[in-house]
């Protein structure tokens, strides 16, 4: 059985016009140079993953993620950030390719989409309804291997300013997780780096922005040098993960403000 190959895109931050600047920034044009770096390294994928913050609190912006992914060959899967519109965004993106939420079979691998999104909080939450969901799907797939994805950080990032604003019930999701031996791998956006780490035998992982990242493990919100970037994943059918976050070299980077987490 072939591997499966994922490309993760996150925290996009559109706004509604392409020409706009994002507090000095044309994130649109950060994204672009990201997707054509990526489509130059890699000839093809079998998904794409937008993990959250696709626009920047204008539902406006949605219409550019259609623009830009609504020809793709591939699904691209989509759960919601803290600066997304949750229902208007399912409404813009309610077409193939795209898919927001639930979960997807591909090969001996199944892609599960969470929605994080909390109202009026930089934070997130999945809450007991989607945990109980969750809980089944892995029962239900028990034989497959497991990859969720979803926006806010499960575990702490130790960086003081930025856990103030992760999965406020990351304990219960870890609960989940520990009960089910399928779970390989946890990715996540909204944290603006990378990470990279095992976990009770899973592997956790923050892959960083289309546009700025935040500087890892700072007290306070303070931007770092880092260009944009994304990540791949390639998944083994032996349940393995093979994954590179892969920085733009010499790309205008954007500055959010500490709420663009």
């Amino acid at each position: 059985m072939q591997s499966i190959r994922l490309i993760q895109f996150t925290d996009l931050h559109l706004v509604g016009d392409p020409a706009r600047s994002l507090r000095g920034i044309n994130t649109s044009q950060t994204l672009q140079q990201t997707l054509a770096h990526a489509a130059a390294r890699f000839e093809s994928a079998d998904a794409i993953v937008l993990s959250g913050d696709l626009v920047h609190d204008d539902p406006t912006g949605y219409q550019h993620i259609v623009n830009i992914f609504g020809d793709s060959k591939v699904p691209v899967y989509c759960v919601p950030g803290n600066h997304d519109l949750p229902e208007q965004m399912r409404v813009a993106l309610a077409r193939a390719p795209f898919q927001v939420g639930g979960s997807a079979v591909l090969g001996n691998w199944v892609i599960v989409l969470l929605d994080s999104f909390a109202p009026n909080t930089a934070g997130g939450r999945l809450g007991v309804d989607q945990l109980q969901q969750l809980d089944r799907t892995l029962s239900a797939h028990e034989q497959q291997h497991v990859l969720v994805c979803l926006h806010h950080h499960p575990i702490v990032m130790r960086s003081e300013w930025l856990d103030t604003v992760g999965l406020e019930d990351a304990d219960a999701f870890r609960a989940v997780i520990a009960r089910h031996k399928n779970v390989r791998g946890i990715a996540w956006g909204h944290v603006h780096q990378s990470l990279d780490l095992f976990s009770n035998g899973v592997r956790y992982m923050a892959t960083p922005a289309t546009c700025a990242q935040f500087k890892p493990r700072s007290a306070d919100f303070s931007l770092d040098t880092k260009p944009p970037g994304y990540r791949t994943f390639e998944l083994m059918a032996d349940g393995a993960i093979a994954t590179e976050v892969v920085w733009l070299d010499n790309a205008a980077t954007c500055s959010p403000r500490a709420s663009a987490a």
